[in-house]
């Protein structure tokens, strides 16, 4: 059986270098086990070397390599060229995301700026970190329940996914959500829920989430985006702030 010929219609554009945005075609010739992320180092060795993309690991988990692949968002390094017939491929950048050129877009930017704004590291009980104490024991259903939100690798296809993210800058977005819960699951973190309160209670938090389960369909990782944003609204409803507001 002869080989596909794929066509790849890509994003080209470079900020720095000023003109208008433009799709450019590239063939290339199929091979078994092929993924999106093969074909586009192909393309940059064969064809193209001025291609602009990113990715470290290959294998899904720096979440580099992130594009919107026919539409939809997710990993370059996990999509088979096999899965698309007729085999025409458009790859496009990120939305949401300072563009550096063609599909490379500055997540990193993005993702350390919202750690900052969330303060998305443990807050410690006592105020201080004991390096020579012995670890302390952590409920295994707990524990579960933290992994599973550490298998985030921002890669953004959550922000990408989410129309409420597109429509305002200002919106946490999944990827937040996913930070704020860990830590509020996290029996050694010292916040309380009205400190939590204080950075996703309102319309650019979890209340300003418009449901659409963009995030959720879109992840490439699998994470439940969804029970994430039910838990924290769920306990925010229920935080002193919130009656405050809204006095009985």
């Amino acid at each position: 059986m002869a080989a596909r010929t794929l066509t790849f219609s890509i994003f080209r554009h470079d900020p720095q270098g000023g003109g208008q945005p433009v799709m450019q075609d590239y063939q290339l010739e199929e091979t078994p086990g092929m993924t999106v992320f093969i074909a586009l180092n192909r393309l940059r060795e064969e064809q193209d070397p001025s291609l602009q993309f990113d990715f470290v690991c290959r294998a899904g988990i720096c979440g580099s390599c992130a594009m919107v692949i026919n539409g939809k968002p997710t990993l370059a390094c996990r999509t088979l060229t096999a899965r698309f017939d007729p085999p025409h491929i458009t790859l496009l950048p990120l939305p949401g995301f300072e563009l550096i050129g063609d599909l490379s877009v500055n997540t990193g930017k993005f993702m350390r700026a919202l750690s900052e704004r969330l303060a998305a590291w443990l807050h410690p009980q006592d105020g201080a970190v004991d390096l020579h104490a012995v670890e302390a024991s952590m409920d295994p259903d707990l524990a579960d329940r933290l992994y599973e939100a550490e298998r985030c690798v921002e890669c953004g296809c959550c922000i990408a996914g989410c129309a409420t993210a597109q429509m305002r800058d200002s919106f946490v977005g999944a990827v937040g959500f996913n930070k704020v819960a860990r830590f509020a699951l996290d029996s050694r973190d010292s916040r309380s829920l009205d400190d939590f309160y204080h950075v996703i209670g309102s319309e650019d938090g979890v209340f300003g989430c418009m449901s659409l389960l963009g995030c959720q369909d879109n992840c490439p990782k699998g994470i439940d985006h969804a029970g994430q944003i039910a838990y924290l609204r769920r306990k925010l409803a229920f935080s002193r702030k919130v009656w405050r507001l809204f006095p009985a």
